[in-house]
């Protein structure tokens, strides 16, 4: 597709567009890519956020053990390594480091960079008992202070009418990520699992009006594109984390025949299906779409029933075949949810489960592969 190449083309691009913008006095605020840190306050006082997104490769991982403890989630020690390797130019970039803290592993990447690099770290706290009304107040404090430190940061105001334009044309990309996703429901799928993927990983660093303009030329190329017959299972990809760069077992579940249809992340993937209501209180708008009403990750107290609901729901909307649970190691909430899930879906869908899981080790590829063939070849024969 061509527009999709003209944003491709902008994302390589982009760090020394960011370098230009940076010498020439923009800042640039680096954040963990978990899906609560607000970027609509960091493009209201001028500033530029970029989300921290990269994994896959085995090198930042070993670097990490110089500074982590191993035992924690591979995707975290290796926030770390790339920073300390300097072969990645946006995470060189950063004049603040926006963390916030869900659980352990995150707390790492905060405290790595607070210890090892001369960039700030700003952490605030992000509450377990999401439903929880005081949960919801410990909240909006957090984005409070968050408001504060970007506007000494830059020393620009966050004004209302600034902020509710960057919160509509936020919703417009989450709008055009979900028309483009959805496209996935249908029969044989315009897109291709890792293509939205992609497509979904550039939206945490390209310049948004060029992204607005880009997804829109896509949405409009998908609906005039010839249909490829794809006749492989359908499958849902969930876990932990999917970053920018993993893409070993959406490229090894492809090249089987296999659809990606949707994917579900606590980490990596940008979440579309909530918008925000621009009026009142603006923070506190904020807050109820990225807490409130966002799909919690595993290791919120309390919500294992929702988010099985919510995987069920997308299981049979996108008439999933089979489910890959992909995992990094020591996620240990998501290992555990895993196994539950497996039941759960065998219960209520009649369908099965392959749990993976993955330290961005080299040699894990030859053993997915093989699972990964023997898991569509049971999908296959159960039809």
């Amino acid at each position: 597709m061509e527009a999709m190449d003209k944003l491709m083309a902008h994302v390589r691009a982009r760090p020394v567009e960011l370098m230009r913008l940076k010498q020439n006095g923009a800042k640039i605020v680096g954040y963990v890519p978990n899906g609560y840190m607000p970027e609509e306050l960091v493009y209201a006082c001028g500033a530029i956020p970029v989300g921290l997104i990269r994994g896959g490769d085995h090198e930042p991982v070993a670097v990490s053990q110089a500074y982590l403890f191993r035992l924690l989630d591979t995707f975290c020690r290796s926030q770390i390594g790339y920073r300390a390797l300097g072969e990645e130019p946006l995470y060189q970039l950063p004049d603040l480091l926006v963390v916030p803290i869900t659980d352990r592993n995150i707390t790492a990447i905060a405290e790595s960079w607070q210890l090892y690099t001369n960039v700030e770290v700003f952490r605030f706290g992000v509450p377990r008992y999401a439903g929880a009304e005081h949960a919801f107040e410990y909240y909006v404090g957090g984005l409070e202070l968050l408001k504060q430190r970007l506007e000494e940061l830059t020393g620009t105001e966050i004004k209302n009418e600034r902020l509710k334009d960057e919160i509509k044309l936020s919703n417009r990309i989450r709008g055009l990520l979900e028309k483009i996703s959805f496209t996935r429901a249908s029969e044989y799928p315009r897109i291709s699992g890792k293509d939205f993927i992609r497509l979904n990983h550039a939206t945490y660093c390209a310049d948004r009006r060029f992204l607005v303009s880009e997804l829109e030329s896509i949405s409009k190329e998908l609906e005039k594109r010839e249909t490829p017959q794809r006749e492989g299972p359908r499958i849902m990809l969930t876990g932990s984390t999917m970053a920018e760069g993993d893409y070993k077992v959406i490229d090894l579940l492809e090249e089987t025949g296999a659809s990606i249809v949707i994917e579900e992340f606590s980490e990596g993937v940008r979440h579309y299906q909530q918008r925000i209501e621009p009026n009142g209180d603006l923070i506190r708008a904020l807050a109820d779409r990225y807490l409130r009403r966002r799909v919690p990750p595993a290791f919120f107290h309390g919500v294992i029933k929702n988010r099985f609901d919510y995987l069920l729901k997308l299981v049979k909307e996108f008439k999933v075949d089979g489910v890959v649970w992909y995992s990094l190691m020591y996620r240990d909430s998501y290992d555990r949810e895993g196994l539950l899930f497996s039941q759960a879906l065998k219960k209520e869908r009649g369908i099965p489960l392959l749990k993976l899981n993955s330290d961005y080790d080299i040699a894990e590829t030859g053993p997915m592969r093989t699972r990964i063939e023997t898991f569509i070849e049971i999908i296959k024969q159960g039809e």
